[in-house]
């Protein structure tokens, strides 16, 4: 794992050793300043007005707005009227929604396995994939499922389309070129909006002739927004923000978290049985529940230190609008702050010498213990803006991890190729190749 940061960030990693842990740069015409200082780091997510969401990319809007794009009044209007859909008694009611969708894929690998007598190779990282896909349709629409499955396969396409074009997007005006590629985004775009107005128009006629709210996100959103006070709703088109946002940071982030566990589960056999053994005394044989996943403190650990050497979003920046102070320095307005999560979840300085080596066991008194109450760990970033949905991902890894370790152990693969790379999430571009062995 030692070489990522010289893989994935090698021009910032250069930047470091040459200049030290604060560092200026240009990118394209924006001016950035790159910190690696807990305490600043710990000053820009907490200053959430003053330190706000940049809007620099020209291609983000296509893939997803919404709560983790917006700034001031906005984003503590819609922080408000979301937060009842993430509250811990409605993750417990989606916990047999994640058992189905894990047990399905978990069900498709036996099968493969099966046929080929108790061990057979098998890329696992499509079938993570497809997994939290079907986890946040089922979650985020219930009953409308099939069209939400169909909204979130257009949503993939369009991140696809972003990642092949997103250098490109820097040239001004790129994106209104009538290019194979654009006109593919403004149709999948186009769709989406269609699947997801026919949702939400049908669940708030369904209101209206007065059935009970659905316990899915969609409808715990609704039924939130109802309550607001006049003037202080979201609008559909806020609505329907949110419903995308839904799929992008629910299922991508995710995925990527799971398949860097079962990678690094791989390579350290140690954790494997340990992970195994403690979801055999908690479940035994039995269907996994939110209670037992709650009393996992090997497999937190674990998950915690995989969320620390692979963040699924490997940086995060942050945009000044107004001349600002941040410790010693002083910024001017227009400004880009970029805190790269990876190096700082690697840094030797915070994290001791074997900071690069997989060691859960920093994690066993939790994580402030093992930060020293730093802002030196922040996979679901810090502070007010917190990901409002780490305890559902948490809660959704668990579930996946218990189902397929009372089923099968694994080891990498021959085949399998260590690569990688940032596609706005940290992704394994070769995919994971794993051996499966059948318990």
């Amino acid at each position: 794992t030692d070489d990522i940061s010289t893989r994935v960030m090698p021009y910032i990693l250069q930047m470091l050793k040459t200049h030290g842990r604060t560092f200026f740069t240009w990118l394209g015409t924006t001016p950035t300043i790159t910190i690696m200082d807990p305490e600043q780091i710990k000053e820009v997510f907490n200053k959430v007005y003053d330190f706000q969401k940049p809007h620099t990319f020209p291609l983000g809007n296509v893939i997803a707005t919404g709560l983790a794009n917006y700034d001031g009044e906005k984003w503590a209007k819609h922080r408000r009227i979301i937060n009842p859909a993430f509250h811990l008694e409605k993750i417990k009611n989606m916990v047999p929604v994640f058992h189905q969708s894990c047990s399905e894929v978990v069900g498709k690998w036996d099968k493969i396995v099966s046929d080929k007598g108790s061990s057979c190779e098998v890329d696992v990282w499509p079938g993570l994939v497809s997994m939290t896909a079907d986890v946040i349709s089922r979650t985020a629409f219930g009953s409308s499922y099939k069209e939400g499955q169909r909204m979130f396969e257009l949503q993939g396409e369009l991140a696809q389309l972003v990642r092949l074009s997103f250098l490109k997007a820097f040239i001004p005006g790129y994106i209104y070129l009538p290019t194979k590629n654009n006109r593919r985004m403004k149709a999948a775009s186009r769709e989406i909006q269609v699947i997801l107005r026919r949702i939400i128009n049908k669940r708030l006629r369904a209101r209206e002739a007065g059935e009970a709210p659905s316990g899915d996100l969609l409808g715990i959103l609704l039924e939130s927004n109802s309550g607001q006070a006049k003037g202080n709703e979201m609008s559909i088109e806020d609505v329907m923000e949110e419903c995308e946002l839904f799929y992008f940071a629910g299922q991508e982030t995710t995925s990527v978290f799971l398949v860097w566990t079962m990678v690094m589960l791989s390579q350290h056999q140690d954790w494997q049985a340990r992970a195994r053994e403690e979801v055999k005394q908690v479940f035994g044989d039995k269907e996994p529940d939110t209670e037992g996943l709650n009393q996992l403190k090997v497999m937190t650990m674990i998950l915690y230190e995989v969320l620390r050497l692979y963040p699924p979003l490997p940086q995060m920046t942050r945009a000044i609008h107004k001349e600002m102070k941040l410790g010693d320095l002083t910024l001017p307005g227009g400004v880009q702050i970029s805190l790269p999560t990876l190096l700082v979840h690697r840094d030797t300085q915070l994290w001791g010498s074997d900071a690069a080596e997989f060691k859960p066991k920093r994690f066993k008194d939790g994580v402030s213990k093992a930060t020293m109450g730093q802002v030196s760990f922040f996979p679901f970033a810090w502070g007010p803006r917190i990901c409002i949905g780490q305890n559902f991902a948490m809660m959704e890894a668990k579930m996946a991890l218990a189902l397929i370790l009372q089923r099968f152990s694994f080891e990498l693969s021959p085949s399998y190729a260590y690569a990688p790379y940032i596609v706005i999430t940290l992704h394994p571009q070769f995919g994971a190749h794993l051996i499966l062995h059948k318990i």
